[in-house]
């Protein structure tokens, strides 16, 4: 019977700490303004400016004129004049904290018409400032050293503000006229005290805010209690949904009266917060019951100092007189102080909390949970022990024989504990039948076999060290994952192939240096790798995320080159959720702390697609222009000469091979097949007749052999090589073969060796630019030109051939001409 009743005992005090922390709120130690205003001003990066704690004097006259967001909170500005932010036209939040602030003048804000929030708490104000903004939405004057809350004129034409923090140590009474010129204004948040005792209230003093849904009292009731309760039924007039009580309890304050009977008739009260306060057992006892009968649905406790003060400790059983159901939903406990130095007795009904869903459970050193809270709250389903030294057995209690683990929970939060056996609580995830997110952060879990529930979607491991063989103890089914900060160094398609449902990922603070390449998880969403060693994005991991919508990626060593160069310029910025903060680049050191967002290299040096296109096309026009001109200066007919001659050479040593030869022939005569009828009837028989040796092609090149080598050996065996120009000449190729290589022959003998006959007149602008020798001696006459037709001029240009035929040196050719005509010209005359 003994062990039995020691068994209880230990039960209820576990039970008790269990409950106490489920009613405490997450909140900071000091007054700060809690608002869901919306803001009609959007302030980016760039239009905020920090300037706090930078010893400043007075508001630099030098700020840029967009800024939007300005903190110039821990300087030393003790006043704020007319033209202290005129060149601030743009303003919409304005912080101006701990600073020693003195005076606000009436003008100080004449030239920015956009404030809409404005922070001037914790400074040395001794009047609260008239204020000229029709836009403001948000004011804080907490913490100053004005000595009525009363407000001035100027408040009524503040027609926007929704939230307001009045606060100083000087003031203990509240009146009816002090907030008279609210009345019209849409205030939904009013914060208000210093933590000064009140010693006076007007019944009425805040009815005149008809919009007022939440009310935070920062004061002490300790030696008039009865004032809370005239607060409360103010509040309750006006339907205020949300109270939060901060140091209404100084420590050892002797209560003695009913201080929460004023509770349990209010009807419209949702939520109730003590924050950083003082509570012995018996006023503990007194808050929870009386919040029990009241409408409220959530009751939190935050940073408190319990004392015991009664023998049997907090004890709630039962509820006299009421008979309805509590209505408490949420209970909240965070952070709890004890002032002596053993557990207090606690023993609470869990059976009046027929709908309790949410309780929290953190920060008190609690080691182990009582039997019945297991199965005892049957409609539980958020469950949060976060930050006690809680241990496997610590939770599921070998000693407890509970019918039922948990049977409504959805959410178990087990960061910052003592666990450790991973297989031991993915064993115990099959007794929860409902348990779909489980937090495991923070512990020190051991890697071992894992039994994980299917309907288990949402784990955390986070800040645990696992390493990378973490992926091999979970679960397919998983939705959401958290294996942030896990000593991961890799992320392979393997493990990832592991994982076919998880649609968020976190992956954040680890040591991963690459996505892979053949990276595939079509369901994934949400992906976070900021804080790792990436240095860049493969564009073929992206392509097999194709349901990517959220993307955290900052703060890696990016290495800023062309592979690197798709992500900065061509990936949707509207996936990444902290871009372009904190996306720098680590490497080249010429570009490191440049941003990616600014890291711009040539697209023609990054894009191989596009250097492949403009390769190509810079390819076919320059072979284009070069065909262009080949064309135009007969490339082809050079190239053919050029190949030729190159055959000549190799004959030998042309001018060595002259010296001293005697000549077959006088001359090689080239014409073309049309004038055929002029060379055979006309030019071989006459200088035939004279004596003269001339070769043909027709007659004596050597059958069988190569055209040109016939060319090239007739020229090589005559003194002369004798053109008969003519415009079928000029469209011949053979007599342009014949034409090229007798030049060549007269150049390398250094003789003139060439003789032209002009059988019909060519227009020298016709010649192509391949007759360039051909069109300079018709531009001196250099030629015969044959006289058709006319007789004695025919004698005299057979005289002018022979001669030209029989000697090489032009002054015997003119005495020669000269004998030759001597006769002709006796005839004549």
């Amino acid at each position: 019977m003994q062990n039995q009743d020691e068994k209880l005992r230990r039960n209820l005090i576990t039970f008790a700490l269990f409950v106490l922390s489920l009613m405490i709120l997450i909140a900071d130690g000091r007054f700060t303004m809690q608002t869901n205003t919306e803001l009609t001003c959007f302030t980016q990066a760039k239009e905020q400016l920090d300037l706090s704690k930078h010893g400043l004097r007075k508001v630099p006259p030098n700020l840029p004129m967009n800024t939007q967001y300005l903190d110039l909170s821990y300087n030393n500005i003790s006043s704020l004049h007319g033209d202290d932010l005129e060149h601030l036209p743009n303003l919409c939040v304005l912080k101006l904290t701990h600073n020693g602030l003195e005076i606000i003048s009436p003008l100080a804000f004449q030239r920015n018409p956009r404030v809409q929030v404005l922070d001037v708490s914790f400074n040395v104000l001794k009047i609260i400032p008239d204020l000229n903004l029709p836009d403001l939405r948000v004011l804080d004057l907490s913490q100053n050293l004005y000595n009525s809350y009363s407000l001035g004129r100027s408040f009524k034409n503040l027609l926007n503000l929704t939230s307001l923090g009045l606060g100083s140590p000087l003031v203990k009474s509240i009146n009816t006229f002090d907030f008279a010129p609210l009345c019209a204004t849409p205030l939904k948040n009013l914060q208000l005290g210093a933590g000064a005792e009140m010693s006076h209230f007007e019944p009425g003093s805040f009815t005149c805010l008809p919009a007022l849904q939440e009310m935070t009292l920062k004061m002490s009731f300790c030696e008039k209690p009865l004032i809370l309760g005239d607060i409360l039924r103010d509040l309750e007039r006006i339907n205020v949904k949300s109270l939060t009580l901060k140091r209404f309890v100084p420590d050892q304050c002797d209560v003695t009266s009913n201080l929460f009977e004023q509770l349990k008739g209010m009807e419209h009260l949702q939520n109730i917060t003590f924050t950083d306060t003082f509570f012995n057992s018996s006023v503990l006892t007194n808050a929870v019951s009386n919040v029990m009968q009241s409408s409220a649905e959530t009751l939190s406790f935050f940073n408190i100092t319990f004392a015991q003060d009664t023998p049997e400790g907090v004890k709630i059983h039962d509820l006299p007189g009421y008979n309805k159901t509590v209505r408490l939903r949420v209970l909240t406990f965070h952070k709890i102080h004890h002032h002596q130095y053993y557990f207090p007795l606690v023993s609470v009904n869990t059976s009046l909390f027929p709908h309790l869903t949410h309780l929290k459970f953190s920060g008190t050193g609690m080691s182990i949970i009582p039997c019945n809270l297991i199965s005892a709250l049957r409609s539980l389903e958020v469950l949060d022990l976060s930050d006690n030294i809680l241990h496997n057995h610590g939770l599921w209690w070998s000693a407890c024989s509970s019918p039922e683990e948990f049977p409504s929970l959805k959410q178990l939060y087990l960061r910052n504990n003592q666990f450790k056996d991973l297989q031991f609580i993915s064993n115990h995830t099959h007794e929860m039948k409902h348990l779909n997110t489980l937090d495991l952060s923070k512990n020190v879990i051991q890697l071992s076999r894992t039994n994980w529930s299917p309907h288990l979607t949402n784990l955390s491991l986070s800040n645990n060290l696992l390493g990378d063989a973490v992926f091999d103890y979970l679960s397919p089914y998983m939705q959401i994952l958290n294996l942030s900060q896990t000593g991961i160094t890799k992320m392979t398609s393997d493990t990832m192939s592991q994982l076919p449902d998880v649609r968020h990922l976190f992956l954040s603070f680890n040591n991963i240096k690459d996505l892979p390449s053949d990276l595939w998880a079509p369901n994934l969403e949400e992906l976070h790798v900021d804080h790792n060693s990436i240095n860049i994005f493969p564009q073929s991991a992206f392509k097999g995320l194709p349901g990517l919508r959220r993307l955290k990626a900052s703060n890696n060593p990016f290495i800023c080159n062309c592979e690197l160069y798709w992500f900065a310029t061509s990936f949707n910025k509207t996936v990444l959720i902290d871009w372009p903060e904190d996306y720098t680049c680590s490497a080249p050191a010429d570009l490191a702390g440049t941003t990616l967002e600014k890291f711009r290299p040539s697209r023609m040096s990054c894009d191989p697609w596009l250097r492949g296109v403009v390769g190509v096309t810079t390819t076919i026009l320059v072979t284009a222009a070069f065909g262009l001109v080949f064309y135009a200066c007969d490339g082809a007919w050079y190239l053919q000469m050029l190949w030729v001659w190159m055959r000549v050479k190799q004959r030998g040593n042309q001018k060595a091979q002259r010296l001293g030869q005697v000549f077959d022939y006088h001359a090689f005569i080239s014409y073309s097949q049309k004038d055929s009828w002029w060379v055979e009837c006309q030019l071989v028989p006459h200088l035939e007749r004279e004596n003269f040796n001339l070769c043909i092609h027709e007659r004596d090149f050597v059958p069988g052999d190569w055209i040109i080598d016939n060319i090239i050996s007739c020229l090589e065996r005559s003194s002369k090589t004798l053109f008969v120009l003519s415009q079928n000449f000029i469209q011949s190729d053979w007599c342009t073969y014949e034409l090229f290589f007798a030049q060549h022959q007269a150049w390398s003998i250094q003789q003139d060796s060439l003789v032209f006959i002009l059988l019909e007149p060519i227009p020298i602008n016709s010649l192509p630019r391949k007759f360039l020798k051909l069109r300079s001696l018709l531009w001196q006459q250099t030629y015969l030109k044959w006289p058709n037709n006319d007789g004695h001029k025919e004698k005299i240009f057979w005289a002018r051939l022979k001669s030209l035929l029989q000697v090489t040196n032009p002054n015997t050719v003119l005495e020669h001409v000269a004998k030759e005509m001597c006769p002709l010209l006796k005839d004549t005359a």
